[in-house]
């Protein structure tokens, strides 16, 4: 007996065959990126590193070793001999709500990816990718809430510099395909390009390009200043006081001044000579280069 479909069976087959290939070519999109999980350093003096990051900043060691809280971000710093050495940047983090249609949105735009999401015992869902200049870039999807030091100086990482040769190049995977936004650029003098800021897509924290040409020396003391952190303040001179309280002691490298982008800061340096820049979160002063296209981060966000 030959089976008999009617028109109500015929559409209901064809919304079987149909519906599939329909799923299969939706755009993904990209789920928000809000600001920075974690920034991650190695270290050669792992007990002079946790003197300066737990006694002299006040930042809260985690349960792992070599993690520091800060606010609802973390620092953390590896006691193992750096890969690409006199590189210390190990890896920077940033917070996402949906690691894996992250990483899926990633592939669907050509980014080499891993196959799958890692999942951590407290379970963070997390994976790294690498940007066209070869920095670790990690995506963290985790619930943390933020955490009150009294001790800390800052609670909040608000922006992560590193060294970068060819602007355009990490153009296209920070802007074209990631979303950052342009939040400043400038330079030591007018009409000399050193700084680019970029601000995360959903939130006010930035990454800053370093540039510097391909062909230039750098030596390891210069990359500790090129590859940094900032952690945010509300008033810098209440920062240098409570440091000096702690037995810091200012000297040609470190001591307050204003920045070109119109900011108050001041650079302090780990163990490694990382520099960890305090930076107050809004100008003071109209800033050099270029004026500011995106909102400040505050002590609140």
């Amino acid at each position: 007996m030959k089976p008999r479909f009617s028109i109500a069976n015929l559409c209901c087959l064809n919304l079987v065959l149909i519906l599939p290939s329909f799923a299969a070519g939706q755009e993904i999109q990209r789920p928000p990126i809000t600001g920075f999980s974690h920034v991650t350093f190695y270290t050669t003096l792992p007990d002079a590193a946790k003197h300066f990051y737990a006694d002299l900043l006040g930042l809260a060691p985690t349960d792992h070793s070599g993690a520091y809280r800060v606010g609802r971000q973390r620092v953390e710093i590896l006691a193992e001999n750096p890969p690409n050495a006199p590189s210390l940047l190990a890896n920077i983090g940033f917070a996402t709500d949906n690691a894996e249609r992250l990483r899926r949105y990633l592939q669907s735009r050509g980014v080499q990816v891993p196959a799958n999401t890692e999942k951590d015992k407290n379970g963070t869902r997390w994976f790294e990718v690498k940007d066209p200049e070869g920095n670790r870039i990690r995506f963290e999807q985790i619930k943390s809430k933020k955490v009150q030091n009294a001790k800390a100086l800052s609670s909040q990482i608000i922006h992560v510099g590193f060294l970068v040769h060819d602007r355009t190049t990490e153009d296209k995977f920070y802007r074209e395909i990631l979303g950052f936004r342009p939040y400043w650029f400038g330079g030591r003098s007018e009409g000399h390009l050193d700084w680019v800021s970029l601000q995360v897509p959903e939130g006010r924290q930035w990454i800053e390009y370093m540039l510097t040409d391909k062909d230039a020396q750098i030596t390891p003391e210069r990359l500790g200043v090129l590859n940094h952190f900032s952690l945010g303040v509300p008033n810098i001179k209440e920062t240098e006081k409570q440091l000096q309280a702690r037995g810091w002691t200012a000297n040609t490298r470190s001591h307050t001044q204003i920045g070109r982008d119109g900011k108050w800061q001041l650079n302090v340096y780990d163990p490694d000579g990382t520099r960890v820049e305090f930076m107050e979160f809004a100008p003071t002063q109209t800033p050099c280069c270029s004026p500011f296209t995106a909102p400040h981060p505050s002590a609140s966000n």
